[in-house]
C-alpha cells in the first residue's frame, strides 16, 4: 500500500538502528521554549529565582489550541529571555538551573504490558490528562494532542492511524520506541479509540521494519486490550508518514486540500505520541522528555537517547561522542524536514525527533541553474502541486500569485528538491513563500 509520488532517499539508517534508547545524565542548564507547538504561546506561572520540581507547571494558555509546559527537573528558574529557536530564529524561553540531587528521568515500558486494563479510565479523564500532561504531536507536526482527541458528535472518528511509518533517512528513535515500548504504544492507542469510541485502529508501519511488524502482531495477539487493531504493512518509501499519505495508503481515501482528516472521519497518531499518552494517563506523567536519535556521518557514536526537554542540542551532540572533524553541517530533525542550525545552545523542544550531523562528503555543492521543465518536481510532488511555479512566484515576490498555486497546501516534504536536476532549492522557496505570507498577514513577527 502506498501513495502517488514520493521519491527513495537512501535511509542510512543502520547508523543508529541497533542502538538501544538511553537515558541521558540530568543537564545542569535546561531552557524550556514558550513556543513549541502549533497555537497559543504559553504564559510563564513562574518568575526568575522562583524554586521548581519535576513535572511541576511552568507555564500554560487559556486557548484551547494549546498546550502547557513543565519543568523536566528539580531546579530554579534563572532567567525567562530570549534563546535561539529552531524555527523562529530567537524566542522567550525559561531558563531553569537543575539541582544537584536530580537523577535521570526513566521511560516506563516495563510498567505497560499485556494485561494493561483500560476500563478504568473514562474519555473524560482521558481527554483531561493529555490535556493536562501537555503532549502535541510528536512526529513533528506539533498540533496540541487534545484538540484531535476531543470527540465532535457532528463529526465522529471512524478510523485511528498509530503513524509508525518513520519515512525520514537517518532517524530511528521511533523504531527504537517500537520494538521496546510495544505495549505502551498500544496502551496509548486503545486509550485513544475508548475517547473518540472508535475501534478501527491501524497500525501503518513501512515494510523496511519486518521485526517491528512481527513484535506487533505477536502484542496485539497477547494484549486483550487490543483486540481488533490492525497492521497495515507500508511500500517504504518517502513521505508515507506524512499524514494525507498515510491515509490514501491505508484507507485510500483523500483529504481535501486545506482540510483536516478529522472532515473524512480519520485520527492520526504518531508512535512516540501515542507513548505519551499511556504515560500521561496511566501514570499521570506530563510531557517532559522524550526518545531522540542523534545520526549522520559528522557524530562519533550515533544513538538513540531518552532526553529532557530544554536540553541544548550541542549536550546532546556530545553524549553521543561529539562532533568528527570533518562535520559541517547539524540538522535538527532529518534531512529532508529538518531545519540547520547554528547555535549548538539552541534547545530540544516536543517535537524534536533527531539531530543529524553531515560530512562535507554528504553535502553535494552544486550550482543552481535554470528549470528545465522536466516536470519531476511535480511528478514527485505527494500531494500534485506545482512546487516550480510555486517557487517562482515567490523568487519574484508575487505572493497572490504562489497562493493561487496552492502554497499554504505544500507540506515541505523536500521531495521536489531532492528530485530537481536543476538544484533549485524549490522548498525553500516555498517555506521563505509561506512566512512572508504570515507576516503580510501579521501571523508572525517580522
Amino acid at each position: 500500500m502506498t501513495f502517488k509520488g514520493g521519491v527513495h532517499p537512501a535511509d542510512s539508517k543502520k547508523l543508529s538502528s541497533h542502538c538501544a534508547i538511553k537515558p541521558v545524565p540530568v543537564p545542569k542548564q535546561l531552557s524550556i521554549m514558550l513556543s513549541q507547538h502549533i497555537g497559543a504561546i504559553c504564559t510563564p506561572l513562574v518568575n526568575k529565582k522562583d524554586a521548581v520540581t519535576a513535572g511541576q507547571l511552568i507555564a500554560n494558555a487559556d486557548a484551547f489550541v494549546s498546550a502547557p509546559l513543565h519543568s523536566p527537573v528539580n531546579g530554579i528558574v534563572k532567567d525567562i529571555a530570549l534563546c535561539s529557536h529552531p524555527v523562529l530564529g530567537r524566542a522567550q524561553a525559561i531558563i531553569i538551573e537543575s539541582s544537584a540531587e536530580n537523577q535521570p528521568k526513566q521511560p516506563y515500558p516495563a510498567r505497560f504490558d499485556s494485561t494493561f486494563d483500560i476500563a478504568p479510565f473514562s474519555a473524560e479523564q482521558i481527554f483531561n490528562a493529555v490535556r493536562n500532561a501537555g503532549i502535541v504531536g510528536m512526529g513533528g507536526a506539533g498540533f496540541p494532542t487534545s484538540v484531535k482527541i476531543k470527540a465532535n458528535p457532528q463529526a465522529p472518528i471512524k478510523d485511528i492511524i498509530i503513524n509508525a511509518c518513520e519515512c525520514e533517512p537517518y532517524i530511528t528513535c521511533d523504531y527504537r520506541m517500537m520494538i521496546e515500548w510495544t505495549y505502551q504504544i498500544l496502551a496509548g492507542a486503545a486509550l485513544i479509540g475508548k475517547t473518540l469510541n472508535c475501534g478501527n485502529i491501524y497500525i501503518g508501519i513501512e515494510c523496511n521494519k519486518p521485526d517491528a511488524i512481527e513484535i506487533f502482531e505477536k502484542a496485539i495477539k497477547a494484549a486483550p486490550f487490543a483486540v481488533g487493531m490492525k497492521i497495515a504493512p507500508l511500500h517504504t518509501k518517502y513521505p508515507q508518514g506524512g499524514e494525507r499519505q498515510l491515509i490514501k495508503a491505508v484507507l485510500n481515501k483523500n483529504v481535501p486540500t486545506g482540510g483536516v482528516p478529522p472532515m473524512i472521519g480519520v485520527l492520526v497518531s504518531n508512535v512516540a505520541t501515542a507513548a505519551a499518552i499511556a504515560e500521561a494517563v496511566a501514570m499521570n506523567s506530563p510531557l517532559t522528555h522524550r526518545a531522540v536519535t542523534v545520526s549522520g556521518h559528522g557524530i562519533k557514536n550515533p544513538g538513540n537517547f531518552y532526553a529532557p526537554i530544554g536540553m541544548a542540542v550541542g549536550e546532546l551532540i556530545e553524549l553521543a561522542g561529539g562532533l568528527k572533524d570533518n562535520a559541517v553541517k547539524v540538522i535538527l530533525g532529518g534531512p529532508m524536514m529538518g531545519f540547520a542550525v547554528a547555535d549548538l545552545s539552541t534547545p530540544l523542544t516536543k517535537t524534536s525527533g533527531a539531530v543529524t550531523v553531515f560530512t562535507e562528503n554528504d553535502i553535494v555543492k552544486r550550482k543552481e541553474t535554470a528549470c528545465i521543465r522536466c516536470g519531476r518536481c511535480i511528478a514527485g510532488c505527494p500531494i500534485n502541486i506545482n512546487p516550480t511555479k510555486i517557487a517562482h512566484a515567490v523568487k519574484n515576490n508575487m505572493l497572490d500569485i504562489a497562493q493561487q498555486y496552492y502554497l499554504s497546501a505544500c507540506i515541505e516534504c523536500g521531495c521536489c528538491t531532492y528530485i530537481c536536476p536543476a538544484d533549485i532549492e524549490l522548498t525553500g522557496y516555498i517555506k521563505t513563500g509561506k512566512i512572508l505570507v504570515a507576516r503580510q498577514k501579521k501571523l508572525m513577527p517580522k
